[in-house]
């Protein structure tokens, strides 16, 4: 038997709808007409990574605390893509935090440059995909910089604390297989840069 697969959603709950994030309890409609719920959706902001090296070939990476974790990782520079001033409202829905491209490549310039101090005339776009399809709508676009270099200080936000630190690859693979370096689409940016390559 051949179903039509796409849920039907039909309620909606808004639990939390902030700046930061909108967490949603919905129930749905099955393909077989039978009702599942609660299900829990939430949408953030769009986000950008970028694996940038150096004109030596070092990877550019920072060392930050992830409180999920409740451990300081290490992981390439990223960081949100803001849409307050594209917004007519001030808190995060499923349709403002889906980035255009020229957006999200502004997003990781000024990330590179703010959170490392360097900067690349040489950045890619490697791809665009939802971070968590299974209960997030929100996007990650991944790039790749290369000829970074070193032009200013970091310019950190106030809840920023970050130590820039370069590695080989090598370095980097260590990191990564021994556990230090545990974002995953950090480590999924780092594979397709690699291929790209």
């Amino acid at each position: 038997m051949s179903y039509n697969l796409k849920w039907e959603l039909i309620k909606e709950e808004h639990l939390v709808q902030d700046a930061w994030i909108d967490f949603r309890r919905n129930i749905y409609k099955l393909p077989n007409n039978a009702k599942i719920g609660p299900v829990y959706n939430y949408s953030k902001h769009s986000f950008v990574i970028i694996v940038a090296k150096t004109k030596d070939d070092r990877y550019i990476c920072v060392k930050q605390y992830r409180h999920g974790v409740d451990k300081v990782t290490t992981e390439f520079p990223a960081g949100g893509i803001e849409y307050i001033e594209k917004s007519d409202v001030p808190y995060i829905t499923k349709e403002n935090t889906i980035a255009s491209e020229e957006d999200a490549l502004l997003a990781a310039k000024r990330e590179l440059m703010e959170e490392t101090g360097y900067v690349s005339e040489n950045i890619t776009h490697l791809i665009t995909m939802p971070a968590n399809a299974t209960l997030a709508s929100n996007n990650m676009h991944i790039y790749l910089a290369t000829d970074c270099e070193k032009r200013s200080s970091q310019h950190l936000d106030d809840t920023e604390f970050l130590n820039v630190i370069l590695l080989t690859e090598a370095e980097l693979r260590e990191k990564i297989f021994k556990g230090d370096f545990l974002q995953s689409h950090h480590v999924l940016a780092w594979y397709m840069a690699k291929d790209f390559s």
